[in-house]
């Protein structure tokens, strides 16, 4: 049963504050009271079945069918996480600073050259030469002056 004893006590004082106010103007003190306590027992029992299917309406739908796995749904997902590598990355990073080529890290690890090609070397991208001072004052505004369209 979802809830507490606290919901019923809720529901049956309603069901006397209800009772109270439309009998006030009809019926004796004594009768509004006999009543009301007739509407609290009432309205106290009506609430565990009211609770039983406000849970019942308000389960999610995830939760309704679980039990239930069929066919369809076996092999749907798939939950899987990789191993955390941040040592192995950590090492490499390292290695590259401290200036050692790709092999000496592999033979430490124990992973052999003929899965990787030779001339491949982790984390090491191609070095972008720089034209400083090679070009004539002159040559690069003209440059400038084409690429602008003056």
């Amino acid at each position: 049963m979802q809830g507490t004893w606290r919901w019923n006590v809720v529901f049956g004082l309603t069901g006397v504050v209800l009772t109270v106010l439309f009998s006030i103007g009809n019926n004796p003190l004594s009768v509004i009271m006999l009543r009301s306590l007739y509407a609290f027992i009432a309205f106290f029992a009506l609430a565990y079945p009211a609770r039983f299917l406000m849970a019942f309406i308000l389960k999610p739908p995830a939760m309704i069918g679980d039990s239930q796995d069929s066919d369809e749904t076996k092999g749907s997902s798939l939950d899987m996480t990789t191993p955390d590598e941040g040592e192995d990355l950590n090492e490499l990073l390292k290695a590259q600073m401290q200036g050692s080529n790709s092999a000496e890290v592999q033979e430490q690890k124990g992973v052999g050259n003929h899965e990787a090609a030779p001339d491949f070397r982790p984390l090491t991208p191609p070095q972008f030469v720089s034209a400083t001072n090679k070009q004539q004052p002159e040559d690069l505004a003209k440059a400038l002056r084409h690429l602008t369209g003056e």
